[in-house]
């Protein structure tokens, strides 16, 4: 099993003939992804990614004659919201927006949308989300992974790979790996993450990487106590990070409380998490849960 993607997700790609579009959308047919059609307004008709894969000038069109299910977008930041709308309205289940930098007002309003419609979004500012050996939706490269059944949660793009690194040198493999991105708004968090692993029957463990700022980590890991049977070890990044700097992501700002990256290491181990205290020691630490297990 798999959360979120696998081999029978049937991808629209948002943008598909932009440069980030066309570069990423050929990564991702080569890992195996499923992408049935491309959606860029006024290029319908024409065909793209070695002339294999029709363009349209609407993503309803794609899940019309296409029957899409799952998109991503690769569109630049005053246009992002709309397309997540787009998406969402199409009766697409799965979203995934790379963008960076999307104005927070268009976001809280696309999230509402999508939430309406029954729809899950993954980001903005993410790198992805990839079902190992299945299904790459996204900028991560694929070829670090390795099929297991560990799952993924990471706000960090780079630091997503480096977990996935860590456990592969462990001999661990992955399920899923989720980059839900580091903006202020974003579409699914780390609990809604960890409900889905808890009820995947594939996944036996999970890691999650946080960072400074905000309540998430500490939301996920107090539903995580109550509610979760499998084991999690989870990383917080931005340590040093000194009170009031954003540091990386538009959503990583202490602001004095309990958001701090030594308040969610505390919290998250009062709620029964194995803290890592360098990235550098999650995948032993999870070998280590795993054996005990």
């Amino acid at each position: 099993m798999s959360i979120l993607i696998n081999k029978n997700s049937r991808v629209v790609v948002q943008g598909i003939t932009g440069s980030e579009g066309q570069f990423h959308s050929q990564q991702m047919v080569e890992y195996g992804t499923n992408i049935v059609a491309g959606v860029t307004p006024g290029k319908g008709g024409i065909k793209t990614i070695n002339d294999t894969i029709p363009v349209f000038n609407l993503v309803s069109e794609a899940v019309e004659q296409k029957k899409a299910n799952t998109s991503i977008i690769f569109v630049p930041p005053p246009f992002a919201a709309d397309a997540i709308i787009e998406s969402a309205l199409s009766g697409i289940d799965v979203i995934v927006c790379i963008t960076e930098g999307v104005p927070v007002r268009d976001m809280i309003k696309a999230k509402e949308i999508v939430k309406k419609n029954n729809s899950t979004l993954i980001g903005p500012n993410c790198p992805g989300v990839i079902t190992i050996d299945e299904c790459k939706l996204g900028i991560m490269p694929g070829f670090i992974c390795k099929k297991g059944n560990i799952g993924v949660i990471s706000k960090s793009g780079t630091l997503t790979y480096e977990a996935i690194d860590q456990l592969v040198n462990v001999g661990l493999g992955q399920t899923t790996a989720i980059g839900i991105g580091g903006d202020p708004v974003i579409g699914t968090t780390m609990k809604d993450c960890l409900t889905l692993f808890e009820k995947d029957t594939e996944t036996e463990g999970v890691v999650i990487i946080g960072e400074i700022g905000g309540q998430m980590e500490i939301e996920a890991a107090q539903w995580a106590q109550n509610n979760m049977s499998k084991p999690i070890v989870g990383f917080i990044a931005g340590q040093t990070a000194p009170p009031g700097r954003r540091m990386g992501h538009a959503g990583a700002i202490v602001s004095g409380g309990d958001d701090t990256a030594e308040a969610k290491m505390r919290i998250l181990e009062e709620c029964g998490i194995t803290v890592a205290q360098s990235v550098a020691d999650i995948g032993s630490l999870m070998k280590n849960i795993m054996k005990t297990n």
